[in-house]
């Protein structure tokens, strides 16, 4: 029997996501200097009498401490920047970085006076502060919205997440780098929809099926798959895999334009029509 061409290239297909805008990554070279510019304590420690060599090592520690600390308070508000939606990061890293930094430099120039060490101290923490800025120290967007749907659905997005890791991992299996990029882009597709989400945590029971069942349809198609494909490097297998990619990207592209259009009639059918696909294709999971 022939069976309808349901591809991404069908005419009727839906409208691919927009392809996500590649960003610079947080961590740039002031927060890789970080990591450097201690180790110069760490040599200058071994010059000296024990007490520099305590004074320096300590100065060592702190200030890597205080590196550490910057970086994850740079990607923190990286994350907190990229949503509408957003709590304030629950630690203050940056700030504590910029009083480390301080007390790094300050340990550092003790043996020149306690006034030298001061002085050390405060450049230090203003510098880092000047340069770094403080952390988001308020929620963003979180007006009207239940502090307990947002937990709800940040759960959700990150179990979700786990099963896109899965996906990336098992598809490697098939040595096949095209593959690989393929699978890359369909989960920065499928994340279009956790935007979505993480924006309004109310929609999550509307898309809950998606994150849930859908993906681990994915991943388990993908699973077996990989595994399949390594062995006998099938193109039929492929096609039919890559398919399946092409139908549920499509997909999620119609739930995330039915949220954002809060469409629910469009949404159920949707539901209903990759649900019947899944079973077909014998990827829905047990109960």
């Amino acid at each position: 029997m022939s069976k309808r061409f349901g591809g991404r290239y069908s005419p009727d297909a839906a409208p691919d996501a927009p392809a996500p805008v590649a960003r610079p990554h947080p961590v740039g070279a002031r927060v890789n200097l970080l990591f450097v510019l201690p180790f110069a304590f760490a040599i200058r420690a071994f010059f000296n009498d024990p007490a520099g060599l305590a004074l320096n090592l300590a100065a060592f520690g702190v200030l890597m401490l205080a590196a550490w600390l910057t970086r994850e308070g740079v990607l923190a508000q990286a994350a907190y920047e990229a949503r509408k939606v957003a709590r304030r990061p629950a630690i203050p890293r940056k700030i504590f970085a910029s009083v480390l930094t301080g007390a790094g430099l300050g340990l550092a120039a003790v043996t020149g006076g306690v006034a030298a060490a001061l002085i050390f101290a405060i450049l230090g923490a203003v510098l880092h502060f000047g340069a770094f800025g403080p952390d988001p120290l308020r929620d963003k967007g979180m007006e009207g919205i239940d502090t307990f749907q947002s937990d709800r659905a940040a759960r959700a997005l990150e179990e979700a997440e786990t099963y896109l890791s899965e996906m990336s991992s098992s598809i490697r299996r098939s040595n096949d780098r095209a593959l690989v990029q393929r699978v890359e882009t369909f989960g920065a597709n499928i994340r279009q929809l956790f935007r979505v989400i993480e924006n309004d945590p109310r929609r999550l029971n509307t898309a809950r099926r998606y994150l849930g069942i859908y993906l681990i349809g994915a991943r388990d198609a993908t699973v077996k798959f990989a595994d399949l494909y390594a062995r006998s490097r099938d193109d039929g297998a492929r096609a039919e895999y890559e398919t399946l990619l092409d139908d549920l990207e499509s997909r999620f592209a119609l739930r995330r334009e039915a949220l954002l259009a809060d469409d629910r009639t469009e949404l159920d059918i949707e539901i209903e029509v990759l649900r019947e696909r899944l079973e077909r294709e014998g990827l829905r999971p047990s109960a």
